[in-house]
């Protein structure tokens, strides 16, 4: 059993070796030589997985250790019997936390309070879910946009209770708009330059943008004459049209730029690769035996302390948040090298991503807040003294 798994899914070593002689290698640079004698491929969205690549080779089972599938041709693999998985919802929670950390920066950046706000979640899967528990927590006004979800509710095929808005009623009203649907081209409901000139003309003037689904769901050209003309206000963008060779220009306009990153906690990185390595066992009828969470590392900090005292809670949230997740460091990084090469620097950034442990990890003692803080500080997820 030959096995090929991408570097950049942690612990694969650990987990894949437990089935066969397993090769980790860069995903960008898994070629056709690597999966000819290959049974398992293991992947990260980095990994093209079509005709090209398989062609001949002996992959009998293709794993993505994402949410996304717009790097896989289905229609190959399918055609070809080759089985396939993505891990649907492994890094949910670590996008939820990227969006409350920037939206949270930028209302410190700019002085404004996102308590009373609306927000707008376009795609309420297992990453919008998310989201609008971490936009309650904040005290943000919620409206959400799903046209599968809405239709199979309606149909009775899904017993959530959700209220969904039109996608304009969504636009028309709200402060904030966020993106976190798939990339699709065909069928119903497609979203590849959703956020199109069309789209963003009918924004309320001066909210606040957020894509972190995927870069091609937004027209860049659109989406920077919309900010030049300031339609859009401030611009949160972790996926890019074109990545890892994003525009300058699209850089320049974002207020909080980072290299494709909202999922990569440690532990939605690891759970991707879990994911796939059950479906590997599955597959295979193999046990699972693998027991990750004796290798997860202690969390960097697991405990912190904050004086509430006079202060808003939207400061002491900030400050909380950023002490776990300080996402000023990425957009740094990001920026930092963007004139030499940049698909280069953007795919190191991505390979080299330090390590980001969820707030579930850390417990919080808020020192003389009220009630209704505490509260807000569990519904984020952080553990409670």
């Amino acid at each position: 059993m030959k096995i090929v798994c991408c570097a950049n899914m942690p612990l694969a070593q650990e987990a894949f070796s437990r089935l066969g002689e397993t090769t980790v290698k860069d995903g960008r640079q898994i070629s056709v030589d690597d999966v000819r004698a290959a049974d398992i491929l293991a992947i990260r969205s980095t990994t093209r997985v079509n005709a090209a690549l398989l062609e001949g080779s002996s992959v009998k089972f293709v794993g993505t250790a994402t949410i996304g599938t717009d790097h896989i041709d289905q229609t190959y693999l399918t055609g070809k019997g080759i089985t396939w998985m993505f891990a649907a919802g492994c890094n949910a929670n670590s996008v939820s936390e990227y969006v409350t950390a920037a939206l949270l920066r930028l209302g410190r950046r700019h002085n404004f309070t996102l308590e009373g706000k609306t927000i707008g979640i376009v795609g309420v899967g297992n990453v919008g879910s998310h989201v609008a528990k971490k936009a309650a927590a904040l005290g943000l006004n919620i409206l959400l946009n799903d046209p599968p979800r809405q239709r199979a509710q309606t149909e009775g095929r899904n017993s959530s209770l959700d209220q969904f808005v039109t996608l304009n009623a969504l636009l028309e009203q709200s402060d904030i708009v966020t993106f976190h649907v798939p990339l699709t081209k065909d069928g119903r409901d497609p979203t590849w330059h959703m956020a199109n000139s069309g789209l963003l003309a009918r924004l309320r003037n001066g909210c606040v943008f957020i894509n972190a689904a995927r870069g091609p769901v937004n027209d860049t050209d659109a989406l920077i004459a919309a900010a030049e003309s300031g339609r859009i206000a401030h611009t949160i963008l972790d996926t890019w049209e074109g990545e890892p060779s994003i525009r300058q220009d699209m850089l320049d306009i974002a207020d909080i730029a980072t290299p494709h990153i909202a999922g990569h906690s440690y532990e939605g990185k690891v759970m991707g690769t879990v994911m796939v390595y059950r479906e590997a066992c599955k597959f295979l009828g193999a046990a699972d035996t693998w027991d990750y969470e004796s290798l997860l590392p202690p969390p960097l900090i697991p405990e912190l302390s904050v004086d509430c005292t006079g202060r808003q809670d939207e400061d002491v949230l900030n400050e909380i948040v950023a002490t776990i997740y300080d996402i000023e460091v990425d957009d740094r990084n990001l920026r930092t090298g963007a004139t030499a090469d940049m698909a280069k620097h953007f795919d190191a950034l991505r390979k080299n991503y330090g390590v980001r442990r969820e707030f579930r990890f850390t417990k919080v003692t808020a020192l003389n807040a009220a009630p209704a803080l505490q509260a807000k500080i569990t519904s984020l997820g952080f553990q409670r003294h």
